[in-house]
């Protein structure tokens, strides 16, 4: 390509209108689904920080702050290292994966890179779900992140590259709907659970 940034389509080229299929629409719909594991991660982590059986199992020194009617402040009860960790974890994975992500979209394609964060998100709630202390579940936490990274670097490229022009903007939009969809789930597991 040696126009750069040109379009070669003003040089006597055909544009192509990709036709909306089936598979086409499922394809987007399943890919967009990287959004809902990320907003779940999002959401759930806030509301499992403030039960009980959770602070006494990971976090008992909070736990103990949390009960003491002489803190006032949320600041004073949740302060511990600990617990920061805990949430910042993924976040900080997933800003770190998605620099080797953008290397393995480029180099292996969308797809694989999908399927290699769906296996990190796998991984990771295996490790979370079954976590006996605070370096389980903050393995796990990583893992999630970088599932993430993975995720957010490779699915909104899938969606816009598959997508028809017409209705690019409406499929595309789908990873951000799923990320609002799993923050929603998340936060109803966690309103059901506290209860």
């Amino acid at each position: 390509m040696a126009g750069g940034g040109f379009s070669a389509s003003g040089a006597g080229g055909k544009e192509f209108e990709a036709k909306i299929t089936p598979i086409v629409i499922i394809s987007c719909i399943m890919a967009a689904t990287g959004g809902l594991m990320f907003g779940y991660d999002i959401g759930v982590s806030g509301g499992v920080t403030s039960m009980n059986p959770f602070l006494k199992k990971f976090f008992p020194t909070v736990y103990k702050r949390t009960k003491d009617q002489g803190l006032n402040s949320n600041y004073c009860k949740y302060d511990n290292q600990g617990l920061q960790l805990f949430t910042s974890s993924l976040y900080l994975a997933g800003l770190t994966a998605t620099f080797f992500a953008s290397y393995t979209t480029r180099r292996l394609g969308r797809r694989l890179t999908m399927l290699i964060a769906g296996c990190f998100f796998i991984v990771g709630v295996i490790l979370n779900a079954a976590a006996q202390d605070l370096a389980m579940l903050i393995i796990g936490r990583i893992l999630l992140g970088c599932g993430v990274g993975f995720a957010n670097q490779a699915v909104p490229l899938f969606l816009s590259e598959i997508a028809p022009t017409r209705i690019r903007g409406g499929l595309n939009i789908l990873f951000q709907l799923n990320v609002t969809i799993g923050i929603l789930f998340a936060n109803l597991v966690n309103y059901g659970t506290a209860k």
